[in-house]
């Protein structure tokens, strides 16, 4: 298989399935003050488990680097996405006289 070839298996295990389990893991981890890399750490095992389901399931390649990256970076992307947006409605929720939003991944001074 190639990394074109799969592409329905990747819309619909690795962005659906496990974007949507990165999400969560993402908010999780900004909404109770975490730093990102707890993201990354939760994002490369997210990654790991996907490749294995991937295999197990539609016999794809269990031990392949650049399929295992790609789906690694792309979860952890959405996790990471979603911890800055959590960090964001946190901070100006928590600091409202401080903080105002500047956009959906952003807080700036008052």
């Amino acid at each position: 298989m190639s990394l074109i070839g799969d592409w329905p298996v990747f819309l619909g295990l690795t962005l659906c399935l496990f974007g949507g389990g990165a999400w969560l893991t993402g908010a999780a981890i900004g909404s109770t003050w975490r730093p990102y890399w707890q993201v990354v750490g939760y994002g490369i095992l997210l990654g790991a488990f996907d490749r294995f389901l991937h295999w197990g399931l539609f016999a794809g390649p269990l031990l392949s680097a650049p399929h295992f990256l790609r789906d690694a970076l792309v979860i952890t992307g959405i996790g990471l996405l979603s911890w800055r947006r959590a960090r964001v409605e946190r901070m100006v929720s928590q600091y409202p006289w401080l903080y105002e939003k500047a956009g959906p991944l952003a807080w700036r001074e008052r």
